[in-house]
């Protein structure tokens, strides 16, 4: 186990983390734990049995959290004319083509999302590397290219989370925070988990999900039981 300091050390004594928990006890006491003076993010891991590296085997999408994640995107869309508008009145922070591109070539990048219309995608090819390993760059798979811009701004604002699969196979998230009533968490981490096991990949075999632990940013993990979901 990594380095595990004395408050977390604390909280460890009085809990047992090699015992999987219900999701609704795993919440309950998650929350009764948190201790930072700040609003802590509740995170979930999934360990899933995938390669990655295969193509059959690849994960990455997107899911709709039902109570958001309690985190504010800034959303940037590639889009000229009517779409522009569009996109400015679904509330994007940064709409714009090849004045958009100059500035993330200019390394100023004040966005967390990128979205952009079909007909954009050779102005933000310029941008792709840089965009790339960010994570940042538009993807059909993810609906970040799409002449709905509308929907695709406000699905990014209400909420929607990204996932994609490590090298390790382990996809993990944040799906709300600390301040969130036990019933939203559930329920976020309830459909968090059904897109995760819906978006199984064909070249999977045998068991899908090895394992599921949730925790908080400074506190404890804990394992959720297979059969509470």
């Amino acid at each position: 186990m990594a380095h595990v300091g004395k408050r977390l050390k604390k909280l460890y004594e009085h809990l047992d983390i090699k015992k999987p928990y219900t999701l609704e006890d795993a919440v309950k006491t998650i929350k009764s734990n948190v201790t930072a003076k700040f609003d802590e993010t509740i995170e979930i891991a999934v360990n899933l049995n995938i390669d990655p590296r295969k193509a059959d085997q690849n994960l990455r999408g997107v899911v709709q959290l039902p109570h958001g994640t309690g985190k504010t995107y800034r959303v940037a869309v590639f889009a000229k004319g009517a779409k522009a508008q569009e996109a400015q009145d679904a509330g994007a922070d940064i709409v714009g083509a090849e004045d958009l591109a100059e500035k993330i070539q200019a390394g100023d990048i004040q966005f967390d999302r990128c979205i952009a219309t079909p007909d954009m995608m050779g102005i933000v090819g310029r941008v792709g590397r840089i965009l790339g390993p960010r994570g940042l760059m538009p993807n059909p798979k993810l609906n970040t290219v799409t002449m709905d811009v509308a929907s695709a701004v406000k699905a990014v604002k209400g909420g929607q989370v990204e996932y994609r699969a490590e090298k390790a196979g382990i996809v993990h998230s944040g799906v709300g925070k600390a301040s969130f009533s036990e019933q939203a968490l559930i329920e976020n981490v309830a459909s968090y988990i059904d897109a995760i096991q819906k978006a199984k990949p064909t070249g999977v075999k045998g068991t899908y999900v090895k394992s599921i632990s949730l925790g908080s940013t400074m506190g404890p993990s804990l394992k959720i039981s297979m059969e509470s979901k």
